[in-house]
């Protein structure tokens, strides 16, 4: 298994709805997001997926995330913006550009400081 990764950083805001304490207070964070793509074989130029084109797609996502509240964002309306859900909504959105080229398993992992974090993997 191979597998190859870049990595992002944003800036956002957003707040939490329930039992949260502060942070159902809007806040903001620096997160950090990477994306992990794994796959069983090399292409004839000896590499998994072309890290520019992963680059690209992860740009993409941070272009619709950053300097935002996380709560305005259309495709985020109704979702509670945990850090676990913000794994979830990255990979739906990397995922579709990713499929059918080889891969088999895409892994998102966001990290909301240098200390807490959350990640969704799943097969491609």
């Amino acid at each position: 298994m191979y597998e190859v990764g870049v990595v992002a950083q944003f800036e956002a805001a957003h707040r939490l709805v329930g039992d949260f304490g502060l942070a159902t207070r809007l806040h903001g964070h620096t997160y950090r997001l990477e994306a992990i793509v794994r796959g069983t074989q090399l292409h004839e130029n000896g590499v998994l997926f072309d890290i520019t084109k992963l680059q690209a797609a992860l740009d993409r996502l941070i272009g619709k995330l950053h300097y935002q509240n996380l709560n305005d964002v259309p495709e985020l309306h109704g979702v509670n913006t945990t850090v676990e859900s913000m794994a979830h909504f990255c990979w739906e959105q990397l995922a579709p550009t990713l499929r059918g080229q080889g891969l088999t398993t895409l892994r998102v992992q966001i990290w909301e400081n240098e200390r807490a974090w959350a990640a969704r993997q799943d097969e491609l």
